[in-house]
């Protein structure tokens, strides 16, 4: 049985020494540059490949009609991002590589295959059904589940579980799918410029209403199958490689089934399509998307369990845990901070809603023996900046508990917390659960300022 991580220290604040003697490629500056520089190149080359098969004038017809679906998938995926929102730069590189990267290597790699295979066989028409079938899935997926690999290596502090290798898979699918129809659209178009069609009749129209309306999400349902399977690595121990390597093979694997699928439908005859996406793809959506919000109340719960340890070290008022493991109560903290103390204050709430949601994931992680190295040093940034916004944070997130009926918090409903309606909700067992000497010896009383001496909270901005 795992034992508790070590219990809440004084925060030293950040160290970054190990980074002075670093060499020059390894710095922060040279890796982010040339990624960006790379994700440009790529964009350039896509943009010139696409404005070639589609023309100048489908090129911008398929780009305004592709833009319209990709606002509400990604405000879709960062609505579950919520309990803990992941940095926008993750996102915005999962999209950028998506759209430039992923989609050149398609184009390229499918091409080249499309030719070998009718070089290959002298038959055009076999060539482009096992191209699309075959080919196309293995191509695609790979291409987008290297964003997601470079997201769990490189920034593994932001990849702890399902919920992030779902948002960042279906972001790096929405950019893909954005580039995609950009393609087809233009493509379409220029077909209907050729033939005087117009309308709704037009292959533009129902290429439009098949690719945009019936099934925006088909990319990014493929690509979240491999991100179930990073997200289920996330949260194995150090002590399993081959579940850490496995799982995402075997969800990229889902993912290029799930694509072949999808292409092949057309092949099951006049209804194939409608067969398919009836079948299998809407149930899976539905699947899917009850998965992530499933993952999404356990976090939740996991932030209402870890984080009264910290309200014994002193860290956390006693209500804080509760208003923290509520979305509702989150948004009522925000909103009343916005009211009070405009966006900074508002801002300052949001971050310690985050950094006290990461807080709770850390703790959840080392009691379960799957903390990395730098448990301590990363519990000790997290106490630091949540001890530096705590006179915004407390004043909105007392507000946002007194708001709200107290049932809604779950007392006294398997949470350990004491009986219901018991206020504050600890019962009478709860500091020994976590050790009434361990909180003495190493709460914030050890240090100033991150002692009682400190004014509660330190200052009330909101006072008028």
């Amino acid at each position: 049985m795992a034992t508790s991580p070590p219990y809440p220290t004084h925060p030293t604040g950040p160290t970054g020494g190990a980074l002075r003697h670093a060499h020059w490629w390894q710095k922060r500056w040279v890796r982010y540059g040339a990624l960006s520089t790379l994700l440009a190149l790529s964009g350039l080359v896509i943009l010139a490949l696409v404005r070639e098969q589609t023309g100048t004038e489908g090129f911008l017809v398929g780009l305004g009609l592709a833009v319209l679906p990709v606002p509400l998938l990604v405000a879709s995926f960062r609505w579950l991002d919520r309990v803990e929102p992941g940095p926008w730069r993750n996102l915005l590189f999962s999209f950028a590589w998506g759209a430039c990267a992923a989609a050149l290597i398609a184009i390229i790699a499918n091409s080249f295959a499309t030719r070998w295979i009718a070089t290959a066989t002298a038959d055009p028409s076999h060539a482009d059904t096992l191209g699309a079938t075959v080919i196309a899935p293995v191509v695609e997926e790979t291409a987008k589940a290297a964003a997601i690999l470079l997201v769990f290596l490189f920034r593994r502090r932001d990849f702890t579980g399902i919920v992030d290798g779902v948002v960042i898979a279906g972001v790096t699918a929405t950019g893909f799918a954005f580039t995609e129809n950009i393609l087809y659209l233009g493509t379409a178009f220029g077909t209907d410029q050729l033939s005087g069609d117009s309308g709704i009749a037009s292959v533009t129209a129902a290429t439009f209403f098949v690719r945009v309306i019936m099934s925006p999400f088909a990319h990014p349902l493929f690509t979240v199958l491999t991100g179930i399977g990073f997200g289920i690595a996330a949260l194995s121990g150090p002590r399993q490689p081959v579940r850490r390597v496995l799982l995402p093979l075997f969800g990229l694997l889902l993912a290029m089934g799930m694509h072949a699928l999808w292409n092949g439908s057309s092949a099951f005859g006049e209804f194939g399509f409608f067969a398919v996406y009836a079948a299998f793809m809407v149930p899976a959506f539905g699947l899917l998307t009850w998965l992530v919000i499933w993952t999404r109340q356990r976090e939740l719960r996991t932030v209402r369990e870890e984080l009264p340890a910290y309200v014994v070290a002193g860290w956390l008022t006693p209500v804080e845990p509760f208003a923290l493991g509520s979305m509702r109560a989150r948004r009522v903290a925000r909103q009343y901070a916005r009211q009070r103390g405009g966006r900074t204050a508002a801002r300052a709430v949001a971050q310690y809603e985050a950094y006290a949601t990461s807080l709770a994931f850390l703790r959840h992680r080392g009691r379960r023996g799957r903390a990395g190295a730098d448990f301590v040093v990363r519990e000790q940034e997290l106490l630091h900046e949540l001890w530096g916004r705590r006179g915004f944070a407390r004043p909105a997130l007392e507000h946002a508990v007194a708001a709200q009926p107290r049932a809604a918090y779950g007392y006294g409903h398997g949470y350990g917390y004491g009986a219901p309606g018991q206020w504050p909700p600890y019962g009478p067992g709860h500091a020994a659960r976590y050790g009434p000497t361990q909180g003495a010896a190493h709460g914030p009383t050890q240090g100033a300022p991150y002692g009682p001496a400190a004014p509660y909270p330190a200052y009330n901005p909101y006072r008028t």
